[in-house]
């Protein structure tokens, strides 16, 4: 008996640590500068590039310092509306509410574009899983309940599923990623909208389902939980050996997530940035598109009342916009397309 429960708590023990390992942090991560000169907070979607940018921006020697707070898009805002930073940042900008409620007036500067994935944990499959656009749908709408159901077996002849359970695993704080997912889901299927659903930062989401805070909890969470699958950057995916679902675009095409199809999504619609540069593109064309992309915006006050401050975040920004792009692949981003840097370097000239 005392072996037996030497054992038990062994297995405790070990499941606990198991659980508890840390996700893979970026590369070049940095920490949180205090009492900064230029304080930014937002999108958790971008932030490892972002982290990277000050910290290569820093070694220039600029003279002041950088922090960025990686809360989540919904936070990001409502911090830029409180005049509490000198930059947000959201992968779903601003609605015209939202920029309506900002003092000193709000820039959109589109400063990377990524790709959301569907990452999962089933254990013995190899081969990426192809999932149908009708598919992924129905698993994350809950009505599609096991993995070895029929319409995903279908798609994936020769591979024996697991008779798990599907269990979605979501972001419990507001989230720009979330908003990109979910606008795709509109744009795609009736279904969702005849469900109840819309385009939203914070979902309730229908079935077995799971909700974490921010993409590199989502990953966490995937990696340590057998039948997930949930949406997560791809940059983030990546660090974690997260697989990837290859999914059915909108050509009828089954795609892998790739710096390629990134920008096979982005390039058809780059000469389409209206005025204030908010450009969504919930199911991009294109044969080799990836299906789920987003650009992600700075949000800069218009007018600087502190002169210095606005110097300093368009020498910041401009250095992003050139030199910093050069970076994006290395993270799992995709960098800005020519006509949409350019733009952005004109609304940027424009910020006092």
């Amino acid at each position: 008996m005392k072996r037996k429960f030497r054992r038990l708590c062994l297995y405790a023990l070990a499941l606990s640590l198991l659980l508890c390992t840390p996700l893979p942090a970026a590369p070049s991560k940095v920490h949180k500068v205090e009492k900064a000169d230029l304080v930014g907070a937002g999108a958790t979607f971008p932030a490892p590039l972002y982290q990277h940018w000050i910290k290569e921006f820093g070694a220039t020697s600029p003279g002041f310092t950088l922090s960025y707070d990686e809360v989540g898009s919904g936070e990001g805002v409502k911090r830029f509306l409180a005049g509490q930073l000198d930059f947000g940042a959201s992968d779903s900008a601003m609605t015209d509410h939202e920029a309506g409620q900002a003092k000193q007036g709000v820039q959109f500067i589109p400063a990377t574009a990524g790709m959301v994935v569907l990452a999962y944990n089933l254990p013995d499959i190899i081969t990426p899983l192809r999932l149908s656009r009708e598919v992924y749908v129905d698993i994350f709408l809950g009505t599609i309940k096991k993995w070895d159901d029929a319409r995903i077996a279908a798609l994936n002849p020769g591979l024996k599923l697991p008779n798990l359970n599907i269990t979605t695993v979501g972001r419990a704080d507001s989230s720009g990623t979330t908003w990109t997912f979910t606008n795709h889901l509109k744009a795609i299927s009736p279904r969702w909208s005849d469900a109840g659903f819309s385009a939203a930062k914070k979902m309730g989401w229908p079935g077995n389902s799971m909700s974490v805070n921010y993409n590199e909890g989502v990953a966490n969470r995937i990696r340590h939980s057998w039948g997930a699958i949930g949406y997560v950057e791809y940059g983030v995916a990546k660090r974690a050996g997260l697989a990837m679902a290859v999914l059915e675009n909108k050509a009828g095409r089954f795609v892998a997530p790739s710096a390629t199809s990134g920008m096979a999504a982005l390039a058809g619609n780059a000469t389409a940035m209206p005025a204030n540069l908010r450009l969504f593109t919930p199911d991009p064309e294109g044969p080799e598109a990836w299906p789920i992309v987003t650009y992600s915006w700075l949000l800069l006050h218009k007018d600087y009342t502190d002169a210095q401050q606005g110097e300093r975040i368009k020498k910041f920004v401009d250095w992003c916009l050139q030199g910093g792009q050069r970076y994006a692949d290395q993270f799992g981003f995709t960098p800005l397309p020519e006509a949409v840097s350019t733009r952005a370097l004109q609304a940027l000239h424009q910020v006092q």
